[in-house]
């Protein structure tokens, strides 16, 4: 009886548990199924997430690992659009086997630097991918130590590259979360920006083949197929049978930026449904959600005390900008609320306009959707008779007076043990009688 107990005690804290571990969202999209088992989906203007799923979960990237390839390579000091590369023997050997999609450059053809970002970017050539990794690199196991000292850098704490291709690798791994951070730094760069958005290229003709135009793998941005959407825009799409159908995109509306990211959709349902659930996303945003002033600079957060001031005791604190964040268009204005952080509780003058004096969290339902910083309005001189007293004050109170303090009564402590010790020494001399000494009459 106590083991069917035990047993049913068990149950009931596991099934209690199963909710704590499911991801949670920062809102439920209406009328949108998400078949990937990674997803992370985000405004681009004011970094709002607006749906997670599994976005910290370790999963394989594919060909989105051509991301950090590519910037790698336009942020090379070496890097010359105009310069030349050409193919080896090498690197057909090494992508020779693999099953990733090649360019057909023969050994010895000369492509432009630019051309090869496009080659390896847009059209997703593995073959590309390695010999860029050779150009830039000198080897490719030394620049798959540049792609992770990059992500390293960037702050990309759940990923690690095995490859510059994206081939499928158990230590060839990413996240929704780190892949955000790569592609938001990725899309700086105006040339990278260009090529991942480009639904074709021309590339002239090299010493061994005439001109050809390229094609993106993201039929989004393809105007020929079913999948088209006029306001979607790059980056990268990927696919491996462990990884299965990865895709991250942008898109933009009436002056709103958002990016998608998926991992592993499934590919059984005869479509291309990382195509067709960013693109249901993309519309949920556009339809729901509008850019709101959460906070302002005009209204005060909070007050501190200040000291040393002739003028005033108590300075209000106000946001450093305003905050405009993206928000559902129903929204509850009730619901936002702003948690001040100041730095200190009372301040000291001299304080200067402008001067950051704290933070201040601002919440949506709870939800912490963004940091501000405090700042003071208005500058606060110091009295120098305040300032006088006050260090006069502080001098008799600090910690080195304290230790001075500690160590005079220590000394006088010692002082009056010593004294009243000698005291009641020449009082026990007092006492003492003397007794003459008598001779023996007998004798």
């Amino acid at each position: 009886m106590a083991k069917k107990i035990v047993s049913l005690l068990i149950c009931f804290i596991i099934i209690m548990a199963v909710p704590f571990s499911v991801p949670v969202m920062a809102y439920e999209p209406t009328g949108v199924d998400i078949h990937a088992e990674s997803c992370l989906f985000a405004s681009l203007d004011t970094g709002e997430i607006l749906y997670t799923k599994n976005e910290t979960k370790k999963v394989y990237p594919a060909s989105i690992t051509k991301i950090m390839t590519v910037i790698l390579m336009l942020e090379n000091k070496n890097y010359n659009p105009n310069g030349k590369v050409a193919m080896t023997k090498e690197v057909l050997r090494l992508i020779s086997g693999t099953g990733s999609s090649v360019a057909g450059l023969k050994e010895g053809e000369e492509i432009t630097e630019l051309d090869l970002a496009y080659l390896v970017l847009m059209a997703s050539y593995g073959d590309c991918a390695y010999l860029l990794a050779f150009h830039y690199g000198g080897t490719v196991d030394n620049f798959v130590k540049m792609m992770n000292d990059k992500a390293k850098e960037l702050g990309m704490t759940g990923t690690h590259y095995e490859n510059p291709v994206g081939l499928h690798h158990e230590n060839n791994y990413t996240t929704a979360e780190d892949t955000l951070i790569l592609t938001k730094y990725a899309l700086k760069n105006e040339t990278f920006k260009k090529i991942c958005e480009s639904p074709r290229y021309t590339m002239p003709a090299t010493n061994m083949s005439g001109e050809r135009t390229l094609s993106t793998t993201n039929f989004m941005q393809d105007t020929t197929t079913n999948y088209y959407y006029v306001y979607a825009k790059g980056v990268k799409t990927g696919f491996t049978d462990e990884a299965g159908r990865c895709f991250v995109s942008t898109a933009s509306y009436n002056g709103y930026n958002y990016i998608c990211i998926m991992f592993k959709c499934p590919t059984q349902y005869g479509t291309r449904i990382e195509f067709v659930d960013s693109k249901n996303l993309y519309k949920w945003a556009f339809n729901n959600f509008e850019f709101k002033t959460v906070a302002d600079v005009k209204n005060p957060v909070c007050e501190v005390e200040v000291k040393l001031s002739p003028e005033t005791d108590v300075l209000p604190l106000f946001i450093e900008k305003s905050f405009v964040t993206v928000l559902p268009k129903n929204a509850d204005d009730s619901t936002i609320s702003i948690v001040a952080h100041p730095d200190e509780k009372t301040y000291r003058a001299p304080i200067k306009k402008g001067q950051k004096m704290g933070t201040a969290d601002i919440y949506y339902a709870e939800k912490k959707i963004g940091t501000v910083n405090l700042v003071s309005e208005q500058d606060i001189k110091r009295s120098n008779l305040l300032f006088i007293y006050d260090s006069v004050v502080s001098f008799f109170v600090s910690k080195y007076m304290q230790a001075v303090y500690i160590v005079a009564a220590i000394l006088i402590i010692i002082f009056v043990i010593a004294v009243i010790r000698l005291n009641k020494g020449r009082k026990k001399r007092r006492k003492v009688k003397y007794i003459p000494y008598k001779a023996d009459k007998r004798r």
